[in-house]
């Protein structure tokens, strides 16, 4: 059969274009992912050679192995509930209702989650520690700075955002007249929401509560930086073992076990989410003006907000109060003094190293996503495509299965001999951001490629037009603005990212996110002054380009 002269492609020859296609991210899956964690296995299960069950056994027996476990698996699901509770009425509010300020407080919500996680860390020890205002305002009474709750709290503040815009995406395109009709019939707003709006609604709950309980059990930043030594997740203990305690086969044993456990999680998710997702329908409904039934869900988004502005606006204020005065002499120090010389750059520095390795990690993050995502949204026209389609979406998603961290320790312990030996490459860095990054890249554009109709562009084909033109043609005028939201996050997540960096960058080059770290546990009133300042600086840039993503946003489409 052939179309205006031109013959369509066998399926040999498709399923070529398609292994083509996906070439590139299956050599970097292979060589920056599979190799890292391979090795991280082998060193947790081999020991001189030979299999070593018996060791993971004895660290996973140890006491201190259960008490981690057990803190990572009740603070997330607290953590969860609470985020879960607290985004339900904000999702509403910012989606489904029309009033002033609506795009500015939506903008406002979703900054926390993009925020370097060592900020929030550092925000919540100056609202909740001696000279904070919690305890100022407590008299006392309330002290949680160094305790399990403020982690919790720190874990809520990070991850309503996720609630928000997940449900709230599916709240938008919901078909609002089923809900009007049963009204119509004399049901209670109540009623309405429990026998019509949930059902279809619970899908979405459900993914994003899956997510935000894979993000709170995967945390480390805000961990670390709150929890210490007295509260360790798995993820935390990981570093611990490796950084302080030189113990790589715990460290390893602990990857896997965390590595099993994500992969359960998604697979338990995914078949949670059976019912079909309604933000992919496209619909989206009209907002309407707030009625006297609106009034608690728009109170408790004026909470929330006030909850979520207390952290930043404390690290604000802290970074600019010195002995009891306000002053910019924290600000100064950023571009180095006596007192921060023994650090290896200036603040300064090390903000230009994040802003550079940001870069390049977010057009790593978009090459591999893209190419992911074009692989994934084409139509199959034969079983033996769809397969290897399946195969690939699969292999695809494993990144979504590890943290940061265990990437990291990954490429720490694999990457360092010949013919791979890259533990002094400026490359390293950006490559574990760009794999970090990438699955919100791939979540950002498969939704909007999937939306665009094949007929477009198997009309452009049957015109004359190449696989480039006919894409550019039928696909760009679509993915474009949602393509440079996809550049804002992964940019955001590159420059705040902690996790794989912490164990990667080099010491005297360090990111932002590092150097704050590293100031923190400097004693003296300038280091711990220096380090909210630029805490500041880092939330300000990272906040900027969210704002400019926010603009991008494309309603009813994709959670972020």
């Amino acid at each position: 059969m052939e179309r205006a002269g031109q013959p369509l492609m066998t399926t040999p020859r498709r399923l070529l274009g398609l292994v083509a296609l996906a070439g590139l991210p299956l050599a970097v899956l292979g060589v920056f992912f599979v190799l890292p964690v391979s090795g991280m296995v082998a060193r947790g299960f081999v020991t001189d050679g030979d299999l070593d069950v018996g060791g993971v056994l004895e660290v996973l027996t140890r006491a201190r192995t259960g008490r981690v476990l057990w803190f990572t698996v009740w603070s997330s699901a607290v953590a969860t509930v609470l985020a879960v509770v607290l985004g339900l009425p904000a999702a509403y509010a910012l989606h489904r209702l029309r009033w002033p300020g609506r795009r500015a407080v939506r903008a406002a919500l979703l900054v926390p989650f993009v925020l370097p996680t060592v900020v929030v860390g550092v925000a919540f020890r100056q609202l909740l520690g001696e000279s904070g205002p919690v305890v100022a305002l407590t008299g006392g009474r309330v002290d949680l700075d160094g305790t399990a709750a403020g982690i919790v709290a720190g874990l809520v503040f990070f991850n309503v955002a996720v609630v928000i815009r997940g449900v709230g995406a599916a709240w938008e395109g919901l078909d609002a007249r089923p809900g009007e009709a049963a009204a119509a019939l004399g049901a209670s707003p109540a009623q309405v929401f429990r026998t019509v709006t949930w059902p279809m609604l619970r899908p979405a709950v459900v993914s994003s509560a899956s997510v935000v309980f894979l993000f709170c059990a995967t945390a480390f930043g805000v961990v670390l930086t709150l929890g210490g030594l007295r509260y360790s997740s798995v993820e935390t203990e990981i570093y611990l073992l490796t950084t302080e305690l030189l113990d790589l086969q715990a460290a390893a044993a602990l990857s896997v076990l965390q590595l099993v456990a994500v992969v359960a999680l998604l697979v338990v998710a995914g078949r949670l989410r059976a019912v079909p997702d309604p933000t992919l329908a496209r619909s989206t409904a009209r907002p309407h003006r707030p009625r006297r039934s609106d009034v608690p869900q728009l109170v408790a988004t004026a909470l929330l907000l006030v909850l979520v502005a207390a952290p930043v606006a404390t690290l604000v204020v802290g970074s600019l109060r010195v002995d009891g005065a306000w002053s910019l002499a924290y600000y100064r120090a950023l571009g180095g003094g006596a007192e921060l010389q023994a650090l290896p750059v200036p603040v300064t520095g090390a903000l230009v190293t994040s802003l550079r390795t940001a870069v390049d990690a977010t057009w790593m993050a978009l090459l591999l996503g893209g190419l992911i995502a074009v692989v994934l949204t084409r139509r199959s026209r034969s079983r033996s495509e769809r397969r290897v389609r399946s195969v690939l979406d699969g292999l695809f998603m494993l990144p979504l299965g590890v943290s940061a961290v265990t990437l990291g320790f990954g490429f720490f312990i694999t990457l360092d001999s010949p013919p791979l030996d890259l533990r002094e490459s400026p490359v390293l860095v950006p490559l574990a951001q760009a794999l970090v990054a990438m699955p919100l890249v791939v979540r950002t554009l498969v939704p909007v490629l999937a939306g665009v109709d094949d007929r477009q562009r198997q009309a452009a084909a049957s015109l004359g037009a190449g696989p480039l033109r006919a894409m550019a043609t039928a696909d760009l005028p679509v993915v474009w603005r949602p393509l440079l939201a996809a550049s804002g996050f992964a940019f955001a997540i590159s420059l705040g990212e902690f996790g794989a960096t912490s164990f990667l960058a080099r010491p005297s080059d360090p990111t932002l996110p590092v150097l704050i770290f590293r100031l923190i546990g400097r004693p003296g009133e300038l280091s711990y002054g220096t380090a909210l300042a630029a805490s500041v600086v880092l939330a300000a840039t990272t906040a900027v380009v969210v704002l400019a993503v926010e603009r991008l946003r494309v309603p009813s489409l994709g959670a972020f």
